[in-house]
């Protein structure tokens, strides 16, 4: 479905699509949708340009294909794209540490990391080069974007956070020391990859815990950045799997609401990938919008119109169901 819509006069017009997670086909469907057009440069819009909110990679049936529409937009300066918690995984999981002569990788190959990234790589297997590029491009990928009228990150925009990171990396790309030193979960590196990348979490009650869709038992839930003045964990609670019904009245402490971050009504739009959503696409708060809506899973592959307004808008959303076809 593709929503209809009259955009303000504004130099800010920009498509905003979320987690594409390997569905090459689909992300073809929406661009033409959008009136994108092909060439040898890759797809490009002849007034609009593209940012995309990041998990290019991993889980879908076509991830090669998809990285190469991607990275080909941003190449030509049709596109941008923040770095999705799936690209720093494959950073990190192909990152080797050297302590002493004891080597290492950054992300261990564990059999659940190697199961999230098999799907990747199975589609490199025959095109290592070619892989090697992408894990090369992937680095160059900004945490943040930062427009005059809008932002974009994956996950969560914490202020704090992102203005100390801009004192050491202006525009939002680290470098290889800053990543390796994501080791330690203490430190600022590991909060910022976290927190942008991954969301804000809170702990469940001692000896509690609940079941993904996954199939892996969790002590937290992933929580609201943008919640005005909660107080029970249903007031913050934003994941697809819901909390036990006991649970959700449960009172947050003062300790546990200092610990939340907040995104003030007055901020200019901030786009968000990440959470799994399901139904029919719209807002968060007046500005906010996730644009994550399960594509992977035959879900849709959501995009935001944004042409500069500054109270979002549910009929500027756009998106194309993903169907079986995508797999085959």
């Amino acid at each position: 479905m593709l929503s209809s819509n009259q955009p303000h006069v504004t130099s800010a017009r920009y498509d905003i699509i979320g987690d594409v997670h390997g569905c090459a086909k689909t992300l073809v469907k929406l661009l033409q949708a959008m009136g994108y057009q092909n060439n040898d440069q890759g797809y490009y819009h002849p007034t609009r340009k593209t940012i995309f909110v990041g998990d290019i990679v991993d889980r879908g049936p076509r991830i090669r294909e998809a990285l190469h529409i991607v990275r080909d937009m941003c190449q030509a300066q049709q596109a941008e794209c923040v770095l999705g918690n799936h690209e720093f995984y494959a950073i990190a999981y192909f990152t080797l540490l050297n302590n002493g002569g004891s080597l290492r990788y950054l992300r261990p190959h564990s059999a659940h990391h190697d199961r999230l990234i098999a799907e990747t790589l199975e589609q490199f297997e025959q095109h290592p080069k070619d892989w090697e590029m992408m894990l090369d491009w992937f680095k160059t990928l900004p945490l943040y974007i930062e427009k005059k009228s809008f932002r974009v990150v994956h996950a969560c925009w914490d202020s704090v956070l992102i203005d100390r990171l801009k004192e050491q990396f202006a525009a939002g790309h680290v470098d290889d020391a800053f990543v390796a030193a994501t080791e330690n979960h203490s430190s600022f590196a590991a909060a910022v990859f976290s927190r942008l990348t991954r969301g804000t979490s809170m702990h469940l009650p001692p000896g509690v815990l609940i079941k993904g869709r996954d199939g892996i038992d969790r002590s937290l839930f992933r929580t609201r950045f943008w919640s005005q003045s909660p107080q029970t964990y249903a007031d913050v609670v934003f994941q697809p799997d819901p909390l036990p019904d006991y649970l959700i009245d449960t009172p947050l402490s003062d300790a546990e609401r200092a610990r939340l971050v907040h995104y003030g009504d007055n901020e200019r739009p901030v786009f968000i990938g990440h959470y799994w959503l399901q139904g029919t696409p719209k807002i968060l708060r007046p500005n906010v919008a996730c644009l994550d809506y399960s594509a992977v899973k035959y879900g849709k592959l959501v995009a935001y119109r944004f042409d500069g307004e500054q109270k979002l808008d549910n009929r500027k959303f756009c998106w194309v169901s993903v169907e079986r076809e995508e797999a085959q």
